[in-house]
């Protein structure tokens, strides 16, 4: 009778606990396999929500960078354009030095050149378009690779950019090349308009000194802001934008006509 309720007791006690970890884990029950594949996909789903999350960042995100963009662009396009320009410029500098440097120096001149016959010619009288041509060859071929050796050979001479170092290449600058290119200047545009040697001698004793003398009065200040504040690289450039006045006088001196000679 007592093994009797014994075994009752036991199986009352199993007949309570069973039926919750049924309903808790109903898989327990059919199989361990099913058991095993169900953890694996409820894992997969878990991980599910992250990888469309991330997909729709990806979509998302070219669509905020583009609305931003959008809304700035205009108000920014002038200022891009103008650093656009600025470094493409630089670029150019540094992969072609001399033929862009000569390149802006025959734009100079042709420039100045046009500038200095709308100052001196009527309203009725055309262009002189042989006589501008003359001026951007000599700045292309001659005075832009000039500036391109001057300035790099001042810059290795005198490399710092201190008070002394600048005095000493604006000297340099008034009593070597200035002279020099103004000798150049004037000799080759007179041979160009056919004079011959005596007449060449002639333009020169009598144009030199005063366009020397007028260059001591403009050169020597913008010589000072030339080498102490600006990089080698970018010296002709500056040198070209303050020579665009010079060249407007010196264009106008090279058109003079030539100097009479008197025979006894």
């Amino acid at each position: 009778m007592s093994g009797s309720l014994r075994r009752f007791a036991a199986i009352t006690r199993l007949s309570q606990k069973q039926p919750f970890a049924d309903l808790a884990d109903p898989i327990n029950r059919i199989h361990p396999f099913l058991k095993n594949r169900t953890k694996t996909q409820a894992r997969e789903y878990v991980r599910f929500p992250n990888v469309v999350r991330k997909v729709r960042e990806y979509e998302i995100s070219p669509s905020l960078f583009s609305s931003s963009f959008s809304s700035s662009s205009s108000s920014s396009t002038a200022s891009f354009g103008k650093l656009g320009f600025v470094g493409w410029y630089l670029g150019m500098v540094k992969s072609w030095p001399v033929l862009t440097k000569s390149v802006t120096s025959s734009a100079i001149y042709v420039a100045a050149d046009l500038s200095s016959q709308t100052i001196s010619k009527s309203s009725s009288e055309p262009y002189d378009l042989v006589r501008t041509s003359r001026m951007a060859g000599y700045g292309l071929l001659i005075l832009g690779p000039s500036l391109h050796l001057w300035f790099n050979l001042m810059s290795k001479l005198f490399p710092k950019r201190d008070l002394i170092s600048t005095l000493k290449k604006m000297a340099m600058g008034q009593l070597l090349y200035g002279p020099t290119m103004t000798v150049v200047f004037f000799s080759l545009n007179a041979r160009l308009q056919g004079e011959s040697g005596d007449e060449i001698v002639s333009r020169l004793k009598r144009d030199l000194l005063p366009t020397m003398l007028n260059g001591i009065m403009y050169w020597p200040f913008c010589d000072f802001i030339t080498f102490r504040f600006i990089p080698v690289h970018l010296q002709p450039l500056v040198s070209n934008s303050f020579s665009y006045l010079w060249t407007v006088y010196m264009t106008y001196m090279a058109s003079l006509e030539k100097p009479v000679s008197i025979t006894c």
